[in-house]
């Protein structure tokens, strides 16, 4: 079993910058597969970004390559998800995953873990 918590979400200009990191506990962290995904108001969950386990592989949407950029520390037990050049677009609460079977996926069938969420706001 894993617990996922996810923190630094917040309030943001358009162009601006947010590093959100997940911290994980429980399980055997560099076994997952771990993942960002999103969702915004009135809008279906999506996929944002992955990792595969030990980091050697990254896998973006479309809409945040070249802005957003996954990274995970094993040791720590962390994962992160830093937002440059962030837009009105990219206002959602924002999930972090991990998936014991699958790597670098982007489908959140196949993860098995979630956190809470952590909320990102960006404003024009």
């Amino acid at each position: 079993q894993v617990q996922l918590v996810e923190s630094g979400g917040g309030l943001v200009q358009a162009g601006g910058s947010l590093r959100l990191s997940c911290a994980a506990s429980g399980g055997t962290f560099s076994r997952y597969g771990m993942g960002w995904f999103r969702q915004a108001p009135g809008k279906e969950r999506e996929f944002v970004a992955a990792i595969t386990e030990t980091g050697g592989r990254t896998y973006y949407r479309d809409s945040v390559k070249g802005r957003f950029t996954i990274s995970r520390d094993n040791a720590k037990k962390m994962v992160y998800l830093q937002m440059n050049s962030l837009k009105p677009e990219d206002t959602a609460v924002y999930y972090c995953a991990a998936s014991q079977f699958y790597s670098g996926s982007s489908s959140g069938g196949e993860y098995d873990y979630w956190g809470q969420g952590t909320a990102v706001t960006v404003s024009s």
